[in-house]
């Protein structure tokens, strides 16, 4: 039997592959201070948006390489700002500055201050956790790469060629403003397909394999040799918490655990009679396990793939109080779109038949590019065929099902130190919605 993620969208053949000699190696960061010294491009919309198509971009000098720091004009002659280029990605241009004046010290040290004090002082983060992201891409108007703080480790994950040459010089400079001992950067797992190179994982000297951190007094133990994106998933913390507060007292299912984090908190912060999670990979299933020991929460741990346990428990008439349903990226690029909302109302439609009548299910999706109005709708949709079966089909192996009524209670996001751009507004990209299924 086919598992949930052999459903998921396949990568096309016309994709680009990697080209073979791509320079990734590290640079130091650009410190500007003659503008005119830096070639320049031209793009045909001034649209205020931090990416820029390649077929966007115009007169481009033979001399310019992927990944170089360019000033950008108008087709008309104006000047925009400055960003870098790369000829082999979709995306061909990511401003780094809009305006007159270069990349210097005095922005970099800026840029990054900023977003760290954003967590400090703002979000007061550090009273609730030691694990945080720092640098959110375009949410922090640095396009092209992630950073996650773990204790005295930052984790940086590069979706660009230029931000991935940058990366050392990122993770060093960052270092200084909070303190931090060791860094790791990844390449992100599309960087092939959509920006055109492949490089290892680079770290700093004597980087520890694994990092224990602790969320509302919950721990989480981080590999950074196994994990994936950067070790963990910052982005669910509010989620997490906010479930545990329906757990008292009641059976919950967390499924695509993951490392465990719902399924831990449901028990540790929530104090759920019974705890089931369910995870295909052995990998961060193992985790998920000594995770529960770390917290000494007694969780229920199965692997298996999503659509085979679901199915089975359907069959076997078991329910739950509580679900969480939150499953991997499903829809990579716009031509995934279609196949993506199918494998979304598939797992909705069998998740929705695992909640008792009053329990409550929270599901997510973490495809920037499947808007709230197409995520509610496949949710609603699935909803509809989520019931019991229909009279004189209950024997049947796939009934039609009657509707299930649900209220959507909620609407949520990724925790606040995820922040959305004004100007990039698809990096919203996780949508949870809070359901009472009736």
């Amino acid at each position: 039997m086919a598992n949930y993620r052999d459903k998921r969208p396949q990568r096309k053949q016309w994709q680009r592959q990697a080209p073979v000699l791509l320079d990734t190696s590290q640079r130091p960061l650009d410190i500007v201070d003659d503008p005119s010294s830096l070639p320049t491009v031209q793009i045909d919309t001034d649209f205020p948006h931090p990416n820029v198509f390649r077929k966007r971009v115009r007169n481009v000098p033979a001399s310019v390489k992927p990944g170089d720091l360019v000033s950008i004009f108008h087709t008309d002659g104006r000047h925009l700002g400055f960003g870098y280029f790369n000829s082999t990605a979709g995306v061909g241009l990511r401003f780094i500055r809009w305006g007159a004046k270069p990349p210097n010290d005095e922005f970099w040290d800026e840029l990054l201050k900023r977003a760290v004090a954003f967590r400090r002082e703002t979000l007061k983060l550090e009273e609730a956790t030691t694990a945080s992201r720092l640098i959110h891409a375009e949410g922090d108007f640095l396009p092209g790469i992630v950073v996650d703080r773990y204790n005295d480790v930052l984790s940086l994950e590069a979706y660009s060629l230029a931000m991935f040459q940058r990366a050392q010089s990122i993770a060093e400079r960052l270092s200084t403003v909070c303190g931090t001992d060791h860094w790791i950067v990844k390449p992100s797992p599309q960087s092939e397909t959509q920006e055109g190179f492949s490089a290892p994982v680079i770290s700093s000297p004597d980087l520890p394999r694994t990092t224990t951190i602790h969320e509302y007094g919950t721990r989480f133990r981080i590999n950074f040799n196994e994990g994936h994106k950067t070790g963990f998933f910052c982005d669910q913390r509010e989620n997490r918490l906010k479930m545990a507060k329906f757990c008292e007292g009641k059976s919950v299912a967390d499924i695509c655990c993951y490392t465990g984090g719902f399924a831990i908190q449901a028990k540790t912060a929530g104090n759920a009679a019974e705890v089931t999670g369910v995870e295909l990979d052995e990998n961060p299933l193992q985790l998920a396990k000594a995770n529960a020991n770390l917290n000494q929460a007694k969780v229920n741990f199965v692997q298996a793939d999503a659509f085979a346990w679901m199915r089975d428990m359907v069959r076997n008439g078991r329910q739950f109080d509580v679900l969480a349903l939150d499953p991997p990226k499903l829809i990579h690029s716009r031509e995934e779109l279609e196949e993506g909302r199918r494998t979304h109302f598939d797992l909705n439609r069998l998740a929705l038949q695992l909640v008792r009548p009053g329990g409550i299910m929270v599901t997510f999706t973490c495809a920037g590019l499947l808007t709230n109005e197409e995520f509610d709708k496949l949710v609603r949709s699935a909803a509809r065929q989520a019931g019991p079966p229909m009279p004189g089909m209950e024997n049947d192996e796939n009934p039609r099902r009657q509707p299930r009524e649900i209220q959507i209670f909620d609407r949520t996001g990724a925790s606040s130190d995820h922040p959305v751009a004004g100007s990039c507004p698809e990096s919203e990209y996780l949508r949870a919605m809070w359901l009472r299924v009736l």
